[in-house]
């Protein structure tokens, strides 16, 4: 090869390099929460905002449903993520421990920081335990057991409403994959739920992700065996719902999460295939019906990114959690601003 041809050829590779790491428009930063864990394998995380930083939880251990699977935390204070530190498990005697699962960070308006877990060894027999932190997640109170029938957010967080309730999307997987919504109107002490809203044959749904509508209305999203997300409206502030219906989004039964940005957009983080758990996909939508591309967060054949949590936090920015290759737990900072109209068509 000539020394023109080598030259030329270098160059293209340079900029091939340089437009692959440049990061697409509206992210603003990507960053590993670990490096190095105690533990291989993690899932489900979660992410919150409180007044000292962010916090994130996940679960865990050598495997999903493994008994050494423990919820971990991880604080973000001076530009990095503290350590992971282990908060919870699921040790009931000194001879029987079970798995844990699906931690949903949660803060409300008022009131200590809230860590919903589950603990069983299997979705169709665990039970939901809570936790709180008065010091934004450094320390934590004794979990407790939640009271029978009441499971607490199932992998997404709650909402707070205006009158101040909470509102958690939760389901069950006993019979069927079936949807049901929880409230407390005392800042989480006691908790009511609903009933089951499909019978868990027809569309089997589990984990909803909760959206407020300009009109007043609340639309829950989430996760199917119908290879479409599922969705659900009500009218009432979540005290009655719709029937559940599939949307045309698709779904490979992987988790997904979603927000209402404050300029009333509506923003989903999910898995844009039928099968597998890649691509990782951004979504827009004006009014929760039509959903437009904004954003490909991972795109690896084969590989796994799944499970994303999503907030907004005090300064406008969209932060997402994800599992990556289910060895470590992936941050993305998004300014929503950027995804313009020109990207959703």
């Amino acid at each position: 090869m000539s020394k023109l041809l080598l030259t030329v050829a270098l160059v293209a590779v340079a900029a091939l390099s340089t437009r692959a790491q440049t990061p697409p428009p509206g992210v603003v930063a990507s960053e590993f929460i670990f490096e190095t864990a105690p533990f291989p394998s993690c899932h489900a995380s979660t992410i919150v905002e409180t007044s000292a930083g962010l916090v994130a939880a996940w679960f865990g251990g050598t495997a999903e449903r493994n008994p050494d699977v423990g919820i971990w935390v991880s604080r973000r204070a001076n530009g990095a993520w503290s350590a992971p530190v282990e908060v919870a498990n699921g040790v009931q005697t000194p001879q029987l421990r079970h798995p844990t699962w699906n931690p949903v960070l949660f803060q409300p308006k008022t009131g200590p920081l809230m860590l919903f877990y589950k603990v069983g060894p299997s979705p169709s027999t665990w039970w939901g335990m809570v936790t709180t932190s008065t010091d934004n997640g450094q320390t934590w109170a004794a979990p407790r057991r939640l009271a029978d029938g009441i499971l607490g957010p199932i992998k997404n967080k709650p909402v707070q409403l205006e009158n101040g309730d909470l509102l958690a999307g939760s389901s069950t997987e006993s019979t069927g994959w079936q949807v049901h919504f929880e409230r407390s109107a005392d800042n989480g002490a006691t908790w009511t739920a609903t009933a089951a809203l499909n019978d868990g044959q027809e569309i089997g749904a589990i984990q909803p992700s909760i959206l407020f509508h300009r009109d007043g209305r609340l639309q829950a999203i989430g996760r199917t065996r119908n290879g479409k997300l599922f969705e659900t409206w009500s009218s009432d502030q979540g005290k009655t719902w719709s029937a559940l219906a599939l949307t045309s989004v698709p779904n490979p039964s992987a988790g997904i999460d979603a927000i209402t940005l404050r300029d009333g957009r509506q923003l989903l983080v999910y898995n844009n295939t039928a099968t597998g758990r890649s691509p990782l996909n951004i979504a827009i939508s004006a009014d929760g019906k039509q959903w437009e591309p904004a954003l490909v967060l991972e795109d690896t054949a084969g590989q796994e990114f799944s499970y994303p949590a999503v907030i907004q936090t005090r300064d406008g920015l969209v932060h997402v959690t994800y599992t990556w290759h289910r060895t470590r737990i992936k941050h993305v900072v998004i300014d929503p601003a950027k995804l313009a109209p020109r990207l959703l068509h």
